[in-house]
Order: structure tokens, then sequence, then C-alpha cells
């Protein structure tokens, strides 16, 4: 970043592309829509370009630019409903069965649909959280609370969550 603020549109080049799949994936993850991930992405590297020139690394670059996506997200929950989709974005499996297949889809439906249900605060802690593997430290940094502030969201999200996904644990 510090040679971006020098001009260096090389050294942006590969901030993109070394980070574009964690921006993409946490705006996914809780918008549950492809495109608007990307638009949210894109948003955000445009962002951090914009302000390349008054950056502090205070922090990993991955938690500045979660906090940047959270913030697009939050907002985008704030203006909008989040589009409903029926998957994530799933790693490629070595060759399912059909029955495997649609098992794995209307488990993807169920988590997608519980995780709709939650307020938008929640439902950014839960993708940054068991999603993406942040600490509650990175979490709190990357959504401007404090770590306390984490903790009682995911408990609610968990007590929300825990009888929406009961019958995937049954299984």
């Amino acid at each position: 970043m510090l040679a971006v603020a020098q001009g260096d549109l090389d050294a942006f080049d590969q901030i993109v592309l070394r980070h574009q799949e964690l921006a993409w994936r946490i705006a996914f993850r809780f918008l549950g829509d492809r495109h608007e991930a990307e638009n949210v992405a894109q948003e955000a590297f445009l962002r951090i370009l914009d302000a390349a020139p008054r950056y502090k690394p205070t922090a990993a670059f991955s938690t500045y630019l979660s906090r940047i996506v959270t913030r697009l997200c939050l907002d985008h929950a704030r203006k909008k409903h989040p589009t409903t989709t029926d998957s994530f974005p799933a790693v490629q499996d070595r060759n399912p069965s059909a029955v495997e297949r649609m098992a794995a889809q209307e488990r993807d439906r169920t988590i997608r649909a519980a995780l709709d249900s939650l307020p938008p605060a929640q439902r950014m802690v839960v993708v940054l959280r068991y999603f993406e593997g942040l600490d509650c430290r990175s979490v709190a940094s990357a959504m401007d609370t404090t770590v306390k502030a984490v903790e009682r969201l995911l408990a609610r999200a968990r007590d929300t969550l825990r009888p929406l996904l009961a019958e995937l644990s049954e299984k």
C-alpha cells in the first residue's frame, strides 16, 4: 500500500490479485448475490485506491480490507434487503453423486435462509468469524467495534441460528 500511495499501480494490481477472493467471499456470504458481491468487492478496491495516500499500516491489510467490505455490505443492507440465493461458493469437490449434490444444495439453502434471517450486524459477525475464520479481535477491528460487542453479537446470532439449523446437525 505504501507503493500504491506513491502512484505504483502495478503494486495495486498485486494487492487486488492477492485479496480479491477474500473481498468477494465476505461480500457474497453476507449479501447472497454473486453480482452484488462483485460490485461491493470492486467498490472496496476503488476506495482503497482512493485512500492510498492516507493509508497507515496499523493492522494487517486483510483486516483493513475486511473493514471496508464490511462497511459496504452493512451500508448495502441498510439500503435494500439482500437477495437470497440457493448456494454458497463451493470448493470443487471430488465428483459428488447426484444425491450428494442435492443434499449439499438443500444444506446451502437452509444455511442461506438462516443467515438471511439475522440482522445485518449479526450476519456480518457470523460471516467474518465462522466463514472467514477471523478471530474476535479482527472481527471487532473490521466492524469498528469492541471485542465484547462482537461476542454479544455472536451469542445472539448463535441463539437465533441454533433452532434454524438444528436439523442439519441431526443428519
